[in-house]
Formats: C-alpha cells, sequence, structure tokens
C-alpha cells in the first residue's frame, strides 16, 4: 500500500519503531477465548496488553516518542494524561534519566496516579477532563520550555503504538479481524495502518463507550467534533472528548467500523474476562469484549473464516471499581438478589422466615431491618435479606417458596425480570 506523502505516519515509521520498542516493551501473548468464540460463532483471540509493562500499550507510543526526542530530552517532558499515558511517559523517562511532570484530572483514577509517582514522576491533579489538564500541560511546557508528549496526536506516538499491529500479524497468520479500543485513536490508527499496510484485507473495528463517542460525528463530518459535556464512563482511559487532528484521518482511512458500547457491557465484559479468561482488565481495556457483549443486537458481525483478535488495551483499574461490577454481574446472572419482606413484629417471625430460605440452598449473606422509609404498620417490621444463589431458576425458587409459606417477598432491583 502506498502512502500519501502528506501522511505523516507511514508503515516504514512503525517498522522502523519496532526495535526500539522492543528494547522496553514485551511482546504481549495471545491467548484462545472459548467462552467467547462460542458467543461469536467464530475464533477470538485475546491479546492481552494489560500484561505490558505499566499495565497498558502506551509503554510503545512512549518509548518511541523519547527515543526520537534525542538531545531535546534533557530539557524534561511534561504529560496531560487520565493515567495510562502518564505512566508510559515516567517509565521510559525514568530509564533515560529524564525529569518528567504529569498533569491529570482531579478525578483521575488513584490507582494510576499514585503508579505513576511510583515511576517517579512529579503529577499534578487539576481540572474536569483530560482536555483541561492537556491546556495546562501545554502553558507549562512553553513557560519551562519542557518537550510536551502528546497522548495520542503525535506522529511518533501513533508509530510507536502501530508495532501492536505488527506483532499480530507475526502471532496470529490467519488473522481476519482486530477489535480494537478507541479513545484519542493513537491506539486504532497506528495498528490500522500497520495492518492494512501489510495485509489490507485485515478488517479493523474500533470500539468506543457511548458516553465519550466523538468519531462517529467526526468522521460524518470530515473535522473532529468535541462530546460537549462532561461525561462519566468506566472506560475512563479512552474517554477522549476529541479525536486528534493527526488520528481522525487515519482512522478515517484505515479503520473499517466504528461502533460504540454501554456502561452496562464494559462492566460485564470486566467481570467476563476476570472470571472466564483469569485477566484483570481495565473498563477501556474491556470496550472489545464489550462489543460482543451485544452481538445480540447484531451491532458487529464477524466473518467464521479466519481469527479475529480482540485487543485488551489496558489493566489499570481501581479495585474500588471492581467489586461493584462484580456484584452488579452476580445480580444480572441470577447469584445474587434482594428480597424485601414484611411481616408481624411478633417473636420468631424472621427467624421461620430464615428457615424457610435456609431450605431453599441459598446462602444468606446479609440482613437488614427497616424501620422507616415503608408505609409499615406500627406491629410490621420490614427486613432486606441479600442473598446468593445458583443461577436465575434458584433464585426464582427462592422466591416462590417464601410465599407458598405465606410470606410477602418481593425482589428489589428487578434481576429475575430478564
Amino acid at each position: 500500500m502506498s502512502e500519501g506523502d502528506d501522511q505523516p505516519v507511514s508503515i516504514e515509521a512503525i517498522e522502523a519503531a519496532r526495535t526500539v520498542v522492543a528494547a522496553v516493551a514485551h511482546e504481549t501473548p495471545v491467548f484462545g477465548s472459548r467462552w467467547l468464540s462460542a458467543r461469536a460463532g467464530a475464533k477470538v483471540l485475546l491479546k492481552a496488553e494489560n500484561l505490558q509493562r505499566t499495565g497498558s500499550f502506551k509503554i510503545r507510543g512512549a518509548t518511541n516518542k523519547l527515543h526520537q526526542l534525542g538531545a531535546a530530552a534533557e530539557r524534561g517532558v511534561v504529560v496531560a494524561s487520565a493515567g495510562n499515558h502518564a505512566q508510559a511517559v515516567a517509565l521510559a523517562a525514568g530509564t533515560l534519566g529524564v525529569s518528567c511532570e504529569v498533569f491529570m484530572p482531579a478525578d483521575a483514577s488513584i490507582g494510576k496516579a499514585a503508579a505513576t509517582r511510583g515511576y517517579g514522576a512529579t503529577v499534578r491533579l487539576g481540572g474536569e477532563s483530560l482536555e483541561e489538564a492537556l491546556v495546562t500541560a501545554k502553558a507549562w511546557a512553553e513557560e519551562t520550555g519542557r518537550v510536551l508528549v502528546h497522548p495520542f496526536d503525535d506522529p511518533a506516538v501513533i508509530a510507536g503504538q502501530g508495532t501492536l499491529g505488527l506483532e499480530l500479524l507475526e502471532q496470529v497468520p490467519d488473522l481476519a479481524t482486530v477489535v480494537i479500543p478507541l479513545g484519542g485513536g493513537g491506539l486504532a490508527s497506528g495498528s490500522a495502518l500497520a495492518l492494512k499496510a501489510l495485509r489490507p484485507e485485515i478488517k479493523v473495528v474500533a470500539v468506543q463507550a457511548a458516553a465519550c463517542a466523538p468519531f462517529c460525528a467526526s468522521i460524518a463530518a470530515g473535522h473532529p467534533v468535541p462530546v460537549e459535556t462532561q461525561v462519566t464512563t468506566l472506560a475512563d482511559g479512552i474517554a477522549v472528548r476529541s479525536p486528534g487532528l493527526i488520528t481522525l484521518p487515519l482512522i478515517e482511512r484505515y479503520v473499517d467500523e466504528v461502533v460504540e458500547v454501554g456502561e452496562d457491557e464494559i462492566a460485564e465484559a470486566m467481570v467476563m474476562l476476570l472470571e472466564r479468561a483469569k485477566l484483570v482488565v481495565e473498563g477501556a481495556g474491556a470496550v472489545g469484549v464489550a462489543a460482543f457483549l451485544g452481538l445480540g443486537g447484531g451491532s458487529l458481525r464477524l466473518d467464521r473464516a479466519g481469527t479475529t483478535v480482540v485487543v485488551l488495551s489496558g489493566g489499570n483499574v481501581d479495585t474500588g471499581l471492581l467489586t461493584p461490577a462484580i456484584r452488579r454481574h452476580e445480580t444480572n446472572s441470577g447469584r445474587r438478589m434482594v428480597l424485601f419482606s414484611r411481616f408481624s413484629d411478633r417473636p420468631g417471625q424472621l427467624a421461620r422466615l430464615l428457615s424457610c430460605i435456609g431450605a431453599t440452598g441459598a446462602n444468606l449473606v446479609e440482613v437488614e431491618h427497616l424501620r422507616e422509609g415503608y408505609e409499615l404498620h406500627v406491629r410490621e417490621t420490614g427486613v432486606h435479606l441479600t442473598l446468593e444463589t445458583r443461577d436465575r431458576e434458584h433464585a426464582r425458587s427462592v422466591v416462590e417458596q417464601c410465599r407458598a409459606a405465606g410470606y410477602e417477598v418481593r425482589e428489589v432491583g428487578g434481576a429475575l425480570s430478564g
């Protein structure tokens, strides 16, 4: 494939970056996934960039960029990042003895900020978004003479990220489709360029979080169209409100399809990867898998011929996010339920209800007495019962048996309605 003279990134630049990146980054493994293959109706593999150094693909672009800076790096570098780019540049800078300052949004992941400091960088928190952090970082670079290392809209960074595409071509000879997360577009554009330059028949699908999905509108308009409102998403690592001036044309040229996924699918994908693949993957890294969880709606179609690879782009997730995600998954699958019951406030009533539940084989996790907030008779009491069950059928059986025993019982949250 011949590249236009005005294109800022080329396959030659990506191939040159391969040796530079290999000196620092790992060649991450590709794992089979029977459960995902069964769901997709095609052979699906997982590219585990969550096992990369610093926990994401970002070390590729950071390493290549700092290598190209040469003597200019001695002035120090400055970074704006939600966390993954910050860690990567901090590590790359540390290996070269280069000073690194990082600007992160005020609500950035606590774990990512701490890890960045651990790599030797100075971290400054402020602003409501990556875009605001980037404005501050640019101003600081101009004031101090430091070199700004952009998180995605930089040819050297894009070329470094593109080395992932070269790895996939070597690791998966019958590669047919690549499903890859899409934030600012550095990883998706670089990898797609590498894949299309060497194997133009390969299909590349880029996946955005629906809560922050500027690319579809930007592609239609032919220029970057920002997301106007501040967003909250589990995929904070790809919550970029506007595409880059460099990445947008590359995405338009080399990516075949851009799809969006919702927060429920992202949360489910994180837990499924933990449960089935034994891999800890952050929301931004799990959006490719989340796209398959919407297959019932027909949003993503795969060719049964050849192999599909889903890129898990990062694993830097705050542990505090995992517990609610796991509980949501258990509730949706019928393995965890909360019941409300009301009965006469007389000795022995609760004990009899709990005996009934025990007879069903459900495991009691928590009991909460409710005296206020419900329309209870003065001689009534209410309780919330949190239970662990085997599956939806078992959960329904628990409710039915309690009602058969004469107790008023209803589920809180509606997990059994699906």
